[in-house]
């Protein structure tokens, strides 16, 4: 009886610090009932449209059938994927996906920093904000809207581009139908639409510098350059490093309607992504299954990509995102 105490009081402090930490919810639920209220629809739009729909993926290990339903269904193991990843389409759908994404990493993603630090040197807070609100409204435009504008910018035929080429005495240039422009139209129009609301981030972070540290700066010699360099940049490397993680878990998501609206024949073979042959082989030839195991394939690699780079920016000291 002497050896089970130990055991039975250890059960007992177990149970007690359980019992503590239910009444600990209970009294924080009570305490900040209106802040929870206030956080209430995002967590229903989340369970509602993420993660709800998740359990749809198991149709991707089926041959699905719309009438006999997901229970109803047959079973069919990793043939989806098999067929999938020896499709010749694959390697295709795999080069364009990646390289529009290195491209909007390598010039779209610095830019958004650069602006911040640009609208962070103004003085006048008045023309800070003016500038902000002008930066701000592409992104509050549509694709179809941003689309629209690319074609009448750059038609070959009526586009103002071209129209003012052809006043300078050089010749038109076929930028909406020509291969070799394609990704960079998408990463243009990507940079003019997101570049000034991506700084709004960075700008938060900026706000919560201690201006004590600039002054102390200055003192020391320091001009604005390097209390850029040696302040405001290392204040905002936790978001920096943040923001590139979760860009790495979109690395194979273009985005479907800003490629589709885009989309021609003449440019299909450097314009169909994954997202596009989703939705063509899922929607438009009623694959389900098998365009299910396409974006089943995306999403895991997205996953890991977060994984292992959170992992790396932990190794290299940084907080990451979890």
């Amino acid at each position: 009886m002497a050896l089970m105490q130990p055991e039975s009081t250890a059960s007992d402090q177990l149970a007690k610090s359980r019992e503590w930490h239910k009444r600990g919810i209970i009294r924080d639920l009570r305490r900040d009932k209106y802040l929870y209220l206030l956080g209430l629809p995002g967590a229903l739009f989340f369970l509602i449209f993420k993660f709800a729909p998740m359990w749809g993926v198991v149709i991707s290990f089926q041959n699905f059938s719309p009438f006999a339903g997901i229970t109803g269904s047959e079973w069919v193991g990793f043939e989806h994927f098999e067929r999938f990843f020896t499709n010749p389409d694959f390697m295709l759908l795999f080069r364009n996906t990646m390289a529009i994404n290195l491209l909007n990493l390598v010039l779209f993603f610095p830019l958004p920093i650069v602006l911040s630090l640009l609208l962070n040197e103004l003085r006048s807070v008045v023309y800070q904000r003016v500038i902000q609100s002008i930066v701000y409204m592409p992104h509050f435009l549509s694709w179809v809207i941003i689309s629209g504008l690319t074609f009448l910018m750059f038609a070959k035929g009526e586009g103002l581009v071209n129209k003012v080429l052809e006043g300078l005495g050089l010749a038109r240039i076929d930028f909406l139908t020509n291969p070799d422009t394609f990704w960079g139209m998408l990463t243009l129009q990507s940079i003019w639409k997101e570049c000034g609301w991506g700084t709004i981030l960075f700008l938060a972070a900026m706000a919560s510098i201690d201006p004590g540290v600039y002054e102390a700066a200055k003192i020391d010699g320091a001009n604005r350059l390097r209390q850029m360099w040696h302040i405001t940049l290392p204040a905002i490397r936790n978001v920096i490093i943040t923001l590139l993680i979760l860009r790495l878990g979109h690395m194979l998501d273009v985005g479907f309607e800003q490629v589709f609206l885009m989309y021609n024949g003449a440019v299909s073979h450097v314009a169909e992504v994954f997202d596009t042959y989703v939705y063509r082989v899922g929607i438009q030839q009623g694959e389900f299954s098998y365009s299910t195991a396409a974006g089943l394939f995306k999403s895991i690699v997205g996953l890991v990509l977060v994984v292992v780079a959170n992992w790396i920016s932990k190794k290299m000291g940084e907080e990451g995102v979890y």
